[in-house]
């Protein structure tokens, strides 16, 4: 790769409330599964790195978790604290929201905003679902009228539109410096936390209410053999309770989840996949900054 004198490269910081469609954005762009995408809000619980390599450009986008007002536990004030140093550090920042409804979290996001050093640009999401289409105007002017966006672009990250306008627009709010990942590189996250959220996906998808914000899943093992990869994970729960329902009767629930998530880490991966799974209890992992660091979540 020939590396230009006007090559731009920089971090891309993507901000919004939870649920808000920041991952999807992200995925979107890659045209891969960096982040794991669910309906439920806070999803996302780590920072990671989705690099965009073109001929004048890397694009590093930096997904995160959303910003939100219940920080109660450790691991939801490691979350924000994520969030809020993707902030200070990115060279541009992608304020998302939804296009239908503001919220009082929005304004959250907001008030960050206004101490960023960053030029910030805004992304009204999910414009699919605005109708009449008259009322998208309305959205941005109120946008307009809350902060001094050096844009304000309407997209939908789930359909794909406006996206390739708003790649176009990103490097003129880059440095001028040379690549700082490999052109072939995508994320900076190993194959072990692909798989663990990969797991972790299937199983917000399959519980209800409360349930998946009380786990996480850890990879013991991950070992290429000749016939396959051999994974062997650990579903952590808080409560004894929980893991009966992280089992389910007679195993039914961890037999649909490995089902599941066996056929989505094969393709991730592009090999056979052995997957075995197990249910352990640690009490109030997610309020115990020493757990959280021995799980692999990060304190920025």
């Amino acid at each position: 790769m020939i590396i230009s004198d006007d090559y731009r490269c920089g971090l891309v910081a993507v901000i919004g409330r939870p649920n808000v469609g920041k991952s999807t954005l992200v995925n979107s762009i890659m045209g891969c599964k960096v982040s794991i995408v669910t309906a439920k809000p806070q999803t996302t619980r780590h920072r990671i790195l989705a690099v965009h390599t073109g001929e004048k450009q890397q694009i590093i986008f930096v997904d995160t978790p959303g910003l939100h007002r219940n920080a109660g536990k450790a691991m939801n004030r490691m979350m924000n604290r994520t969030a809020a140093n993707a902030l200070a550090d990115g060279d541009l920042i992608l304020f998302v929201s939804d296009a239908t409804r503001w919220t009082s979290e929005d304004d959250d996001v907001l008030k960050r905003l206004k101490s960023a050093r960053a030029p910030v640009i805004a992304l009204l999401n999910k414009v699919d679902k605005v109708h009449p289409k008259e009322k998208l105007l309305d959205a941005i002017a109120l946008m307009s009228a809350r902060f001094d966006f050096s844009e304000i672009v309407p997209i939908s990250a789930k359909k794909n539109d406006n996206l390739d306008h708003l790649m176009n627009m990103i490097p003129a709010y880059l440095p001028e410096s040379p690549p700082l990942y490999p052109e072939d590189m995508q994320t900076d996250r190993s194959e072990e936390f692909h798989v663990a959220e990969i797991i972790r996906e299937k199983l917000t998808l399959m519980l209800h209410q409360e349930m998946p914000y009380g786990l996480t899943v850890q990879v013991e093992r991950l070992v290429r053999e000749e016939k396959g990869i051999a994974i062997n994970a650990i579903i952590w729960v808080e409560r004894d309770s929980q893991k009966g329902i992280a089992v389910g009767k007679n195993g039914s629930v961890l037999k649909r989840v490995g089902r599941s998530a066996r056929l989505d880490i094969a393709k991730h991966l592009g090999q056979a996949i052995h997957l075995e799974l197990w249910v352990k209890v640690r009490k109030n992992w997610a309020d115990n900054e020493s757990d959280l660091l021995n799980l692999g979540f990060e304190t920025p």
